[in-house]
């Protein structure tokens, strides 16, 4: 046979990759089998992406149980439980404290490690992985996949020549967010050469751009030919720069598609480059994105005053208006500057200009309704070069969630952003790569032995 062989590849050295490594590599040493495992990474380290998650700082698990982390994965929790509970966030956090990470719990249950570094979270994967027997091989860029019926082995050709040779393959390529890190979907192609199913795909964790918040016109077309995808680098209006910055605390945030009330969310509202970003923005945009690439309207209402009804912000404002106009520092202003020293006392500073821009009818009567009940058009969201996850990916019912054995091509499996498994920002993400990551390397390796046993 032509090339290298390997009882186990796996294609992508990232979350899922390296975790699916570490247990194969582990799992046939534990079965007394010398079985190889290899990795295959394009770029020339292994967890590029892992290294950015986060800001640098990786929240990399949730330590909430499965009843109140099943909610944040998408579109079928049921399919995660299997590996979720082979590989709970406990049991993660002792497997990098057992690879000499320590971790760290913060607000939310969210869990980093220790040293807040990235780095370490990649160290101790690859670590581990090596640790255990695994091999990995970097700048090695994978151009086809094709199996062999007769020998049921699989060949995987390189972008340099190399050809390597299979009993199992694990595909952890991930999705293709921030391209520059690898991740460019790579692994979708080969899925669908194979024969399955690839559910449609789009960014998810991803700022959602509110109308006229940057600079474009009519003729603007998307780099990447997507629908409403508005890239990130295009310029900020005069409105988007007044906006840009801004970080609100403790707001609710509504969600209306085609006029109906599709979600709302309560927490931290951040106005970025990119447009409306931070917990409670990411956790919207989901269903942001899929409704507006299906054609449908998208609005956002920013409640900025959650915790007082409307009524009683009502009185309050009467009465601070009041006060305002029998100062006697307000004596020769007009109505617009004592309006605008309302709205310093009832906002940051440095969004008064802003949201009086964009509510040009508000006065000090409707300043309650306003506050309550800001409402923005959103016109877009951008697309792959800054969202965090890949939402779609292979489909669910051709994946056996017990093993993430393919049901179509016996000895495939796949793992990670593969799968059509996306969460909301918190750690899911990346618990449910390294879950299924696991999972898809035991399950390789179990049923390597199996085979093995019976030959």
């Amino acid at each position: 046979m032509e090339g290298y062989f390997a009882d186990i590849i796996i294609i992508g050295g990232g979350a899922s990759g390296l975790m699916a490594a570490a247990y194969a590599a582990r799992t046939l040493s534990e079965a007394q089998l010398e079985g190889k495992v290899t990795i295959l990474e394009k770029m020339p380290r292994p967890g590029r992406k892992i290294m950015i998650t986060g800001k640098g700082r990786c929240n990399y698990t949730n330590l909430k149980d499965w009843n109140e982390f099943s909610p944040h994965i998408h579109p079928k929790p049921n399919f995660l439980k299997p590996s979720f509970y082979n590989l709970t966030s406990a049991r993660l956090m002792d497997f990098f404290q057992d690879n000499g990470m320590d971790s760290v719990v913060e607000r939310g249950d969210r869990v980093f490690p220790a040293s807040h570094l990235a780095s370490d979270v990649v160290d101790a994967l690859a670590g581990a992985a090596e640790r255990a027997g695994a091999e990995i091989l970097c700048s090695k860029e994978v151009i086809s996949v094709e199996k062999d019926e007769t020998s049921g082995t699989f060949m995987i050709s390189c972008s340099d020549s190399s050809i390597y040779h299979c009993r199992k393959l694990i595909v952890c390529t991930g999705g293709l967010s921030y391209p520059k890190t690898g991740s460019t979907g790579d692994g979708y192609g080969w899925a669908r050469s194979m024969g399955h199913t690839v559910r449609p795909l789009f960014p998810s964790l991803t700022a959602i751009v509110p109308e006229r918040y940057k600079d474009i016109d009519r003729s603007y077309l998307s780099p990447l030919g997507m629908k409403c995808h508005i890239d990130r680098n295009v310029p900020l209006s005069e409105t988007g720069r007044l906006l840009c910055g801004n970080q609100l605390k403790n707001v609710s945030l509504r969600i209306f598609i085609d006029g109906n009330l599709a979600a709302e969310e309560f927490g931290d509202l951040d106005f970025t480059d990119g447009g409306l970003e931070g917990p409670i923005g990411f956790k919207v945009s989901r269903k942001c994105v899929n409704a507006l690439t299906n054609g449908s309207k998208v609005g956002a209402e920013i409640d900025l005053k959650p915790a007082v009804g409307t009524d009683e912000l009502s009185a309050r404002i009467s009465a601070l208006w009041d006060e305002i106009c029998k100062d006697r520092r307000s004596l020769n202003k007009n109505y617009k500057e004592k309006f605008r020293i309302l709205c310093g006392r009832l906002l940051p500073a440095q969004l008064v200009q802003a949201f009086i821009r964009l509510n040009p009818d508000v006065d000090h009567k409707t300043a309650a309704r306003c506050l309550k009940g800001w409402k923005m058009n959103i016109s877009g969201y951008v697309g792959y070069e800054r969202c965090v996850v890949t939402a779609g990916g292979v489909h669910l019912d051709e994946v056996n969630p017990r093993t993430l054995e393919s049901r179509l091509v016996p000895g495939l499996h796949f793992a990670g952003e593969m799968l059509d498994l996306d969460g909301d920002t918190g750690g899911y993400n990346l618990q449910t790569a390294f879950s299924t990551g696991c999972l898809a390397g035991q399950s390789a390796a179990l049923i390597l032995k199996k085979e093995t046993n019976t030959l």
